[in-house]
């Protein structure tokens, strides 16, 4: 539970959270979202009032307690007021991420068997139309911003509202009845802590989605613990640009929101390096490859400059690297590089934090483990970042990097109330207030994941003697070679995107009797890499068959190959001619890798790789 300030009560639930924002922060400006031509603002009294009269609209189309509400937008404030309208009104929010395709979307909506859907836009609008006739329980859609007019609710089709005429009605019905005032708020308040919240189904990497049940109480269990290691408050600027179909982005919502942050929303993920210039945040959230292609790109930029540019760069990060692992070691840092700190400070590492707006003073990475490389990178730069673990189970919060005492490589100790131990076989298992309900209609996977109490999470890990977990890879994606050998492919995935020269790295193997590697290159540095050798540039499908090329990553598979288990090195790999992508169904919107659909959309090249005998990487 958040602790309140001294005199004001808790909040209880995320339905009390409007009352809460309107008695504490009366601000010009509570949340906002980046534009090509400035902000959209809402104040805290327009953000309350709509969200109060979007709720009276949903009470009169007959949303009520239970019932569940489908939420398919981007990242925007309507979302955040569609999200707590739904909650203030008893009923369940079910999100979706609007990424998905019409037969995802379709699947999500009538397994929750949701009676309404918010939309973002004429887009959505159609592909949810596209699928209506499947969706028996759908009485009623909301479109936030609809740009032509809405069609008319036909026999048989839900009823189509614009978001601003809901909005209007509601005001309507509370001018004719003030008495409305207090019984949407005493509705609101007798919502309880462990009542449902919200159906969110996970990415399904491995299978059709599942969804997750969370309770008011499972996700507040997470709020107040994880900011006494982020340690946010009123004065920070945060920037907001993670789907809030994660159950990741949205709890770090509620937590500004109920520390009095005043929210940025990036317009989308493309506008991100414009937005940090606009907003120069001081707190951020991410996935790993936010913050891996943030660094990536700066070595790049410094790969295309003059030769005293490079080397002012490698002497600046050697100055400040040497500090941060002296900090991350606990021994003094050396004299030589604290005397040199502010030069390389002023003539570099300045200018790289300025990429991020320049103010950033804590950046935080979830979902999956980030690269050590680039947490160093951030650390050393002036950056700080703490990676966490969590998933969506988990409401989504289970470890956490101490500010005091960050470790990087793991991520980080267990947060206050929820305990972690390692099965025998290697396996991460989770108990506490923030673990879900169960899987919504799926008692047998439900008892399957959550047994004596503990969540199977499903990621293999280790704990060290001072409660940090390192995580090593997911139990499914675990290679099993033809000969009994256990690969973990993603740290060997790690080592090789941890080279500015590679962008994605996928392991392959199952069955097999040796491993290979399907790799995308970096084609920006690639091509500069080239240009700096005196060789000839081409289109990405001639440079992945180049010799000069293959050579140049065979050089790189030989040096990830070094330490590695004879039967965990690879033998053969093969270049890409592009990135992999959430609208390939390559990635999951979390842009988590999909394994089987890599390896299904890529499987001739994966047969190329397997059709002969073994030679060494670079043949």
């Amino acid at each position: 539970m958040l602790q309140p300030k001294p005199g004001h009560a808790a909040v209880r639930t995320f339905a009390e959270l409007p009352f809460y924002l309107a008695e504490r922060y009366d601000r010009p400006v509570l949340v906002r979202r980046c534009l090509a031509d400035g902000f959209h603002e809402f104040s805290t009294r327009a953000f309350v009032s709509q969200t109060r009269a979007l709720s009276l609209s949903l009470q009169e189309m007959g949303i009520g307690r239970g019932d569940r509400v489908g939420l398919i937008c981007e990242s925007r404030p309507e979302w955040s007021m569609a999200d707590l309208a739904i909650l203030a009104s008893g009923a369940v929010n079910v999100p979706v991420y609007p990424t998905l395709a019409a037969s995802q979307t379709q699947y999500i909506l009538a397994d929750a068997g949701v009676k309404a859907v918010v939309v973002s836009d004429d887009v959505q609008l159609a592909k949810l139309l596209g699928v209506s006739a499947s969706l028996p329980a759908l009485a009623a859609i909301i479109v936030i911003a609809p740009s032509q007019p809405l069609p008319d609710a036909g026999p048989g089709r839900p009823a189509v509202h614009a978001m601003p005429d809901a909005v209007r009605r509601g005001e309507a019905l509370l001018a004719a009845d003030p008495g409305l005032a207090a019984q949407h708020e005493a509705r609101a308040r007798s919502v309880e802590p462990g009542d449902v919240a919200t159906i969110i189904y996970t990415s399904g990497t491995t299978g059709p989605p599942k969804g997750v049940v969370l309770t008011h109480a499972n996700m507040l269990s997470n709020l107040w613990a994880a900011n006494t290691a982020f340690g946010i408050d009123e004065r920070d600027v945060p920037l907001s640009f993670l789907p809030l179909s994660h159950v990741f982005e949205r709890v770090v919502l509620y937590l500004f929101l109920l520390v009095g942050a005043t929210v940025t929303f990036a317009e989308n993920l493309q506008t991100i390096a414009r937005d940090l210039q606009r907003v120069r945040p001081t707190v951020m959230t991410g996935v790993p490859r936010v913050f891996e292609k943030f660094h990536h790109a700066v070595l790049d930029a410094v790969a295309a400059g003059p030769p005293l540019n490079r080397a002012l760069f490698r002497w600046a990060m050697r100055v400040s690297t040497a500090i941060v692992r002296s900090r991350f070691e606990g021994r003094p840092a050396p004299l030589r590089a604290v005397v040199q700190r502010p030069a390389a400070d002023a003539l570099v590492l300045r200018k790289i934090r300025r990429r991020l707006g320049g103010r950033l003073r804590t950046a935080v990475s979830g979902s999956a483990q980030l690269a050590r490389t680039t947490e160093e990178f951030l650390f050393a730069v002036g950056v700080p970042i703490y990676n966490c673990y969590g998933l969506t189970e988990c409401s989504p919060g289970v470890t956490v990097n101490p500010r005091h005492a960050p470790r990087p490589g793991t991520v980080g100790v267990a947060i206050p109330d929820v305990d972690v131990r390692i099965a025998d076989d290697g396996e991460i298992l989770v108990r506490g207030p923030n673990i879900m309900q169960g899987y919504y209609n799926r008692p047998g996977e439900t008892a399957d994941a959550i047994r004596g109490g503990w969540l199977h999470t499903g990621d293999i890990g280790r704990l060290d003697a001072d409660g940090y977990l390192t995580i090593t890879d997911r139990k499914k994606d675990i290679i099993v070679t033809s000969g009994g050998k256990n690969i973990a492919p993603a740290p060997i995935e790690q080592r090789l995107t941890s080279s500015p020269l590679v962008a994605e790295a996928v392991l392959v193997g199952e069955a097999r009797s040796y491993p290979a590697a399907l790799i995308v290159p970096n084609f920006a540095l690639l091509e500069e890499r080239l240009r700096a050798q005196g060789a000839a540039s081409g289109t990405k499908a001639q440079l992945i068959e180049r010799p000069d090329v293959l050579a140049l990553y065979a050089d790189l598979l030989d040096a990830v190959n070094v330490d590695l288990a004879q039967f965990e090195k690879i033998k053969r790999f093969a270049l890409l001619p592009r990135e992999l992508s959430i609208e390939g169904g390559e990635l999951t919107p979390t842009m988590k890798v999909r394994r089987k659909v890599v390896e299904q959309e890529w499987a001739d090249v994966v047969e190329r790789l397997y059709a002969h005998q073994p030679s060494p990487a670079r043949a």
